[in-house]
């Protein structure tokens, strides 16, 4: 393996690290944040359910893999380049513990690099297509499944009694965070694992575009390294900053966001699980009352959703053509 390909892998694997850190903690975070479950057993929960999801398909690897951009108008610099760029504006938002889209980060990093690589002919719509679906079943769908299913549970359970209620909700949560650790490795941990793959064929190792289960099970555990290592602050974030919690309102927002998920993965569109999960928050907060969502944290999240766009955008195209200089010296 030369050294170029082997540089460029790592790089993904460092993404993947990162998506492990500032990601994949949405699976756990109300979770925690209701105190259903220690960050430990959350973390093993996480852990083994977004391996199960990772392996439940891989539409959503391909889209990522041969349909954001050309595969066969770039080379491996393109690859790297996008995945500088992830890592140093992920990194950066998870200092402060705001939670970035490495979905936006990903398809936003592939956009500026290939067109450093290639130009604008370089993307395809038929991936950018469903990009754009994503963005709409993460805001409008997330949002509107978590307001509605908590009002009926709050109409399901109205003359129930209420220490009863939190003792089943707080075990509903930890099938529900199950759930929604499952719906993560079924389309954000795909993403990486579609990155990864497109780089060993570019390099070579591979003479198409077929996921070795090796691929995922690497890219699985480092991603379950990310989290271990540095996932609180994302955890705290999402688990009690956006809205207050208890296990029936953790639970709506789980099974509300993990089904818009699961219903994206089916169809290959790549959304972002932080996008999804929040949103849900947000519409189980509205229903107990508009207050009862801290609008100042989701402003905060907004404009970093906002900036990934083009800040990835911008460093994976200067990385890209900073070697290319190199190269042409």
């Amino acid at each position: 393996m030369n050294l170029e390909r082997l540089a460029v892998l790592l790089l993904i694997l460092g993404a993947e690290f990162v998506n492990g850190w500032t990601d994949a903690p949405n699976a756990i975070a109300t979770v925690v944040g209701t105190r259903s479950l220690s960050p430990r057993a959350a973390l093993a929960l996480a852990s083994v359910f977004n391996l199960i999801g990772v392996m439940s398909g891989t539409a959503v690897a391909t889209t990522i893999g041969t349909g954001i951009i050309d595969p066969s108008a770039v080379n491996l610099a393109t690859v790297g380049g996008a995945m500088v760029g992830i890592i140093v504006w992920s990194s950066a938002a998870a200092r402060w513990g705001i939670p970035t889209s490495e979905s936006h980060a990903l398809v936003a990093g592939l956009a500026g690099a290939g067109l450093a690589s290639a130009g604008p002919s370089v993307l395809l719509w038929a991936g950018w297509k469903k990009v754009l679906l994503g963005l709409v079943f993460s805001s409008l769908l997330g949002f509107g499944a978590g307001l509605c299913l908590m009002l009926a549970i709050y109409w399901l359970f109205r003359n129930a009694v209420p220490g009863r209620v939190r003792g089943l909700f707080r075990w509903l949560q930890i099938c529900s965070s199950a759930f929604m650790a499952f719906s993560h490795g079924s389309n954000d941990g795909q993403k990486f694992i579609g990155a990864f793959t497109l780089a060993l064929v570019l390099g070579g190792s591979l003479s198409a575009f077929q996921i070795p289960t090796w691929v995922i099970l690497l890219c699985a555990a480092v991603m379950a390294l990310g989290t271990s290592i540095g996932g609180w602050r994302i955890i705290r974030t999402l688990g009690g900053r956006v809205s207050r919690l208890k296990p029936h309102h953790g639970f709506a927002a789980e099974t509300a966001a993990a089904g818009t998920i699961i219903l994206a993965s089916g169809f290959g569109i790549p959304l972002s699980t932080t996008h999804t999960i929040s949103t849900s928050i947000m519409g189980v907060g509205a229903v107990r009352r508009t207050r009862a969502v801290r609008w100042s944290v989701t402003r905060e999240l907004v404009i970093a959703w906002l900036l990934t766009f083009p800040i990835c955008a911008a460093i994976s195209w200067t990385v890209v053509k900073l070697i290319a200089m190199l190269q042409e010296n």
